[in-house]
């Protein structure tokens, strides 16, 4: 979209080539008609003509001024048209006479002469642009070896840069054009000269600016130039557009110069603006080309089973056919909407350049170009603040381009300006909201970012990150409806709209709607106490009914639940009812063990303890036990042996792997100190027949080693 910016200077050529084609009427006639007019019987005259006058039919006064505008439109372009053809056959003459002029002009020097002439003042320029080149070798490894860490040293860098670069254009100027200034010329040739050399200095600063946006890998002299990019664009791209913008500014300059020596040589008004169509085909010619070849875009044909880039060749269309449209438009003399039509694809275009490259020099330190990071809050100021002078400027330029008189509209009262003046407030508005929100909006963005560090569990700091995110999102979705309401309201008014009724009515369809959706009400009511009540927060696993799982995130009406076996309940407030919140300050994990009943109680009981003082140092789990494991001592008394309690106190969420290192470790321990945990066990006897009961015990302790040895295998 940058080359959109260098075509709209097409228009810029309009006053030079669309100017009336009457022929100038001398001073002296025009002297002597506002003398007839100044007399008074004359001024009787034309008044009696004017209340003879017939009066216009009468009809719908929108669709005639809307038809006669129409048809003077293409009256104008239908004039303009003819004009350009008659011109045509004059062109051999009136190039012949130029040529004349230019051969007398140029006598005793020729036409290799005036060539020659200014290619050394070209020359002169480049050699004292080497110069400088030399001069400020210094300040070039200064600003190569300066540190772009942190904003303050971009901005540095940056002013460094522009200062090199306003220098270097400087001094091309010195040595080309004011070398030129120096020596006496004869009338004709001086302008020519001096205009050509006029631009090719607008050629050198538009590369110079364009290598300070961009800073291309060919940059020399700054070392690694990607540094320096104040656009985020990779290399490739910015090679590319450094070099086309740069050729399209030098040729718009070429024909800007070409088009004002035609006048000054005589070349009349349709003439002119033949010469200056052929001079900006080029130009279309150009954004075309760039359009089609611009890094990242492809015209193969697409393979089978190739993603499909339809939306890229799209693009590509839309935007030649664009360049096109404005071109025809130019052609044809309708400025108007020569303009309407770029400015309104420019703005966008610029909005998001500069956005970008706001968003680049404004990054946090340590991030990368183009980085998906937060803004900080200086460059949402500053973005925002751009965006508001973009639109502005736009405005301004588009009300001049179009004949809006803003002095004139003010101190008129009809229909039309007071929509003009409704409309402008209403810009300035919304600009005000928009920079209003996004602030705010980064601030709370900022701040959410900040609590994403979880920081240790259980800690106050945890808990006051976990609420920030629990409310923060909330409390912007909340911000960015009143400040749209607000701003809507107010631009409505500006407009002349009456509000009240507006305000009175959404009341009323409050209400109905109120009724009508009691159960939406009812969510959102319900969710502003729970979160009043601090019931759960963003990361904590609770329990509701059936419902259990990881607090994900929240609208104004429902919770999004991550159960812990991957899926996600989204649960309305009214059907939460009461809350079971596992993740608050503590749990305790309880731990039940059956002993034979031969067992030591006592050496049990140590063991244990000892696990527990063991965990508690483990640095795996030390930070999350806030009691150590320990015995309780003899629950109850079963059928196959005793029933020994335990616990263990930790931070929530934690228990469950601290139980599996102790159980395991407790197992050990008791196999090692002859501890028993008791099993079912069944004894068959049979007085009659001993070996029977043998046999048959036998069989059992087969089946038992059998599932033991199954289990181990598992």
């Amino acid at each position: 979209m940058l080359i959109a910016a260098v075509f709209m200077a097409l228009g810029l050529l309009a006053p030079h080539t669309m100017a009336q084609t009457e022929p100038a009427v001398p001073p002296q006639k025009v002297q002597d008609l506002l003398k007839l007019m100044g007399d008074p019987e004359v001024q009787k005259w034309v008044d009696a003509q004017k209340a003879v006058q017939p009066q216009p039919p009468s009809g719908p006064a929108g669709a005639a001024d809307d038809g006669m505008l129409f048809a003077t439109a293409l009256a104008r372009i239908h004039r303009h048209f003819t004009d350009l053809a008659a011109a045509i056959p004059r062109l051999p003459d009136e190039f012949a006479t130029a040529g004349a002029a230019i051969g007398a002009a140029l006598e005793g020097y020729g036409l290799l002469g005036f060539a020659l002439i200014f290619a050394i003042f070209v020359a002169a320029g480049f050699g004292a642009q080497w110069l400088f080149w030399r001069w400020t070798s210094a300040l070039r490894a200064w600003i190569a070896a300066s540190e772009l860490a942190t904003v303050r040293d971009r901005l540095t860098a940056m002013a460094a840069r522009l200062v090199y670069g306003a220098g270097s254009v400087a001094m091309f100027a010195l040595g080309s054009i004011g070398a030129f200034l120096v020596f006496g010329w004869p009338p004709l040739l001086r302008p020519i000269l001096l205009g050509y050399l006029l631009a090719v200095l607008g050629f050198r600063l538009a590369r110079v600016v364009l290598e300070f946006l961009f800073s291309p890998p060919e940059l020399a002299g700054f070392g690694d130039a990607a540094r320096f990019r104040v656009l985020p664009v990779s290399d490739p791209n910015a090679s590319f557009w450094v070099k086309r913008l740069s050729y399209a500014v030098g040729w718009f300059a070429f024909g800007w110069v070409t088009v004002l020596l035609l006048s000054m040589l005589g070349f009349a008004v349709p003439s002119r603006q033949l010469i200056a169509y052929a001079l900006g085909l080029v130009l279309l010619v150009m954004g075309i080309e760039a359009v089609w070849h611009r890094p990242g875009h492809t015209s193969a044909p697409l393979q089978e089973g190739a993603p499909a880039r339809i939306g890229e060749r799209a693009m590509t269309w839309l935007l030649s056919a664009y360049f096109l449209l404005l071109f025809l438009l130019w052609v044809a003399g309708a400025m108007k909407a020569f303009w309407f039509l770029a400015v309104m694809v420019a703005l966008p275009a610029a909005v998001v350049m500069a956005q970008r490259a706001v968003n680049n020099i404004f990054r946090p330190p340590g991030t990368a170009q183009g980085g998906t990071e937060v803004p900080s809050v200086l460059a949402a100021i500053v973005e925002r603040g751009v965006r508001a002078a973009l639109v502005i400027a736009a405005v301004l330029f588009l009300a001049d381009r179009l004949g809006v008189d803003f002095t004139a509209m003010t101190a008129q009262d009809t229909f039309l300006t007071r929509v003009m003046r409704g409309a402008l407030s209403a810009i300035v508005i919304l600009l005000v909201a928009d920079f209003i929100w996004h602030v705010a909006k980064t601030l709370i963005d900022k701040r959410i970012a900040a609590a994403g560090v979880q920081g240790e569990p259980g800690t106050e700091l945890a808990r006051r990150n976990s609420r920030i995110r629990t409310l923060l999102p909330i409390t912007r979705n909340v911000l960015m409806i009143v400040v749209a309401i607000v701003a809507l309201l107010m631009a409505l008014s500006s407009l002349g709209v009456q509000i009240a009724p507006l305000i009175a009515g959404a009341g009323i369809v409050g209400v109905a709607i109120g009724f009508g959706a009691q159960t939406v009400v009812k969510d959102v009511i319900s969710g502003v106490f729970y979160l009043l009540d601090d019931a759960f927060r963003v990361g904590e696993y609770i329990q509701s009914g059936s419902y259990k799982g990881t607090v994900e995130s929240f609208s104004l009406r429902s919770v999004k639940l991550r159960h812990h076996r991957g899926y996600i309940y989204t649960v309305p407030f009214s059907d939460l009812g009461a809350v079971q919140n596992m993740s608050r300050d503590w749990v305790i994990e309880k731990i039940t063990l059956t002993l034979t009943y031969d067992s030591d109680i006592d050496k049990a009981r140590k063991i244990v303890k000892k696990i527990g003082l063991e965990l508690a140092q483990d640095p795996e789990f030390a930070h999350s036990i806030i009691e150590p494991l320990k015995m309780q001592g003899v629950d109850q008394f079963g059928d196959t042996g005793m029933l020994m309690k335990m616990k263990l106190k930790t931070r929530p969420g934690e228990q469950f792997g601290i139980k599996r290192r102790a159980l395991m470790l407790i197992k050990q321990a008791f196999d090692e100190n002859g501890i028993k945990i008791a099993v079912p066990t069944v004894q068959v006897s049979g007085d009659d027949d001993p070996k029977a009961a043998a046999a048959h015990r036998l069989r059992l302790k087969q089946q038992a080693d059998a599932a033991a040895a199954a289990g181990s295998g598992a």
